[in-house]
């Protein structure tokens, strides 16, 4: 379990209702795969660099509900060439209830992103695939950590967004 959970503590809160969330959409906002130097990327001479990057945010749509949305982005490189270039934008809509105020803004953008997580690796993986390369396999990512790094990162004042 992530700290997270801890900090909900599983209990219910003034209302009577248990923490949870259900997903109430997911969906693909933006997808691109680029592959400028085909076909002699598909066969480089050296082992590309694979640079992976994670962004999260959500944003409130509603009572009890948030859309949060997972940016990842993979390019692979040699020192000749761009081998690929891969963006995926997913998003997801949920509906959180029965956690405290002050436990929103990290159970949104911990156990949110942990949900959709899953689903966007599948796609990076198919479109990796459908490109010609073997598929993408992302590694899980554990975003208490990445929640945690960003906090440390923010600068010192800054409101957290709910």
């Amino acid at each position: 379990m992530s700290d997270t959970n801890d900090a909900v503590g599983g209990q219910a809160n003034e209302t009577g209702a248990a923490p949870g969330m259900s997903i109430l959409a997911q969906y693909i906002k933006d997808l691109s795969f680029e592959n400028p130097n085909a076909p002699g990327s598909l066969q480089p001479q050296e082992q590309p660099k694979l640079d992976i990057n994670v962004n999260v945010s959500a944003q409130p749509m509603g009572e009890d509900q948030f859309e949060v949305v997972l940016t990842l982005t993979a390019s692979a490189k040699t020192s000749a060439m761009t081998v690929f270039a891969i963006e995926l934008v997913y998003g997801g809509l949920f509906k959180v209830v029965g956690v405290p105020q002050e436990h929103i803004h990290p159970f949104v953008l911990i156990e949110c992103p942990r949900m959709l997580f899953p689903f966007a690796r599948n796609i990076l993986a198919d479109a990796s695939r459908n490109g010609g390369f073997p598929p993408l396999m992302i590694d899980p990512i554990d975003f208490a950590a990445l929640y945690r790094q960003n906090l440390e990162q923010a600068p010192q004042g800054e409101a957290r967004p709910n």
